[in-house]
């Protein structure tokens, strides 16, 4: 599989992760319409970030997504944008969630994050290869 870099006026990336968060107290709400219209603001939200889903996985306590994000944004600066306005959506979609999540905070204050990307062994030997053709010449 080839790996598709992207580019910005000076660099070119590829920063994948896999993220995991979840509402408050892991409660089971992400199902039906709810899941539906955190699914699609994902997208819209991403869309506006130039953030690329990947994959994306709704459970009914928590959300799966592998995402690309630009190196001009922060993981924690991106997730923050994505859970506050998902939040403040949900809230003016359901009211009905007002009763549950008092305070407005629907998510966990954290997340889960590693980073996928290109295969470590491969970026080993790469740097390997790249000395040894250095010495050759």
């Amino acid at each position: 599989m080839k790996k598709q870099f992207n580019r910005l006026s000076h660099s070119i990336w590829l920063c994948k992760y896999h993220i995991i968060f979840c509402p408050k107290y892991r409660h089971k709400i992400l199902k039906g319409e709810i899941e539906v219209f955190v699914r699609n603001t994902l997208y819209k939200l991403s869309d506006q970030r130039k953030l690329t889903i990947e994959e994306i996985n709704i459970q009914p306590d928590h959300v799966h997504m592998i995402l690309s994000i630009p190196p001009k944004y922060s993981i924690s600066e991106t997730m923050g944008f994505l859970k506050g306005r998902i939040a403040i959506k949900l809230f003016q979609q359901f009211p009905h969630l007002q009763k549950r999540y008092w305070g407005r905070h629907i998510w966990s204050g954290g997340y889960c994050v590693s980073s996928v990307g290109m295969d470590e062994a491969m970026i080993r030997k790469y740097v390997k290869w790249q000395q040894e053709q250095d010495q050759k010449g």
